[in-house]
């Protein structure tokens, strides 16, 4: 089992920034991939991938919509994973995810994640 458990959400701006935290614990390895997801209002059902990285290379992979703003990283050390969040926008509201999963690939959707945090609100006001 893996536990994970977000930080850092919270109510800013349009254009500020956040750093969101996700620390790990349990059976993890660097076998795992980490995920950040997120779930906007009114789209209770979907939950849209973010950004990924693996553990044991660093490689990552952005979603389109968040490319160039946001950024994943990682302190192997805390068994943590971070988003840098910058020049947010209101579109960007919803709870945030981190997620695991073992194996490499970056660009796989929620439905194969094996673990989850329990979610961090991040409101961007215009």
């Amino acid at each position: 089992q893996v536990q994970l458990v977000e930080s850092g959400g919270g109510l800013v701006q349009a254009g500020g920034s956040l750093r969101l935290s996700c620390a790990a614990s349990g059976r993890t390895s660097s076998s795992y991939t980490m995920g950040w997801f997120r779930q906007a209002p009114g789209k209770e059902r979907e939950r849209e991938f973010v950004a990924a990285i693996s553990w044991s290379d660093g490689s990552t992979s952005y979603a389109d919509s968040v490319k160039g703003r946001f950024s994943i990283s990682r302190d192997n050390a805390k068994a943590t994973v971070y988003l840098q969040m910058n020049s947010l926008k209101p579109d960007d509201t919803a709870v945030y995810y981190c997620a695991a999963r073992l194996g490499a690939a970056l660009r796989l959707g929620a439905t194969k994640y094996d673990y989850w945090g329990q979610g961090t609100q991040v409101t961007v006001s215009s």
